[in-house]
């Protein structure tokens, strides 16, 4: 069962287990599949920053919740699992979402080294990094986005759905605002 609905829906709904920024009461819920190696990644999580900043102002904080959910693409960006790794790594330490920050603002350093030393500067407790790091603890839930993001149809990084159906327009803020804010309405 193959049909246009299943690629252009989310079917692996938003929950609590997600990284999320937001309520999921919120009127809008945005997912993104993203890999850290990728600039137009980078790019669009830069653009939800903005927008979600934005919208925080103008219709509370509570109007999006942004959730961010791995998609490595290590055919073609060899360092963006081990990066998903590094910040699964930091997420068990509460560092979550400053570690994805860091990643997105580093891409082009993304081997081993400066993982950890990204970890450092977190203050992190460098240690249970490496050890979980080395012993890919956190590989499964990698595995798992990949495999949610494949079954709702994802097929690169960035891809975006806004309450559950995917967004198709442009990487621009205004259409991706104009999109979120008519989604809610």
């Amino acid at each position: 069962m193959n049909d246009d609905r299943s690629q252009s829906s989310l079917l692996v709904p938003p929950s609590t287990q997600d990284w999320m920024q937001g309520v999921l009461s919120a009127k809008v819920v945005l997912v993104m599949y993203g890999d850290y190696q990728c600039p137009k990644s980078a790019n669009v999580y830069k653009l939800i920053k903005g927008i979600k900043r934005e919208l925080g102002a103008s219709f509370g904080e509570d109007y999006l919740c942004f959730i961010f959910r791995h998609f490595p693409q290590a055919q073609i960006h060899p360092h963006a699992r081990r990066a998903a790794q590094a910040a699964e790594a930091a997420a068990a330490q509460g560092q979550f979402w400053l570690m994805n920050d860091t990643l997105f603002a580093h891409q082009q350093k993304l081997e081993n080294g400066y993982l950890v030393e990204y970890a450092n500067n977190l203050g992190l407790d460098i240690p249970q990094f490496l050890k979980e790091f080395s012993k890919q603890v956190h590989i499964d839930r990698i595995n798992e986005d990949i495999e949610g993001g494949i079954h709702s149809g994802v097929a690169t990084a960035p891809t975006l759905f806004i309450n559950n159906i995917r967004y198709t327009g442009r990487w621009r803020i205004t259409g991706l605002m104009a999109a979120i804010v008519g989604t809610s309405h």
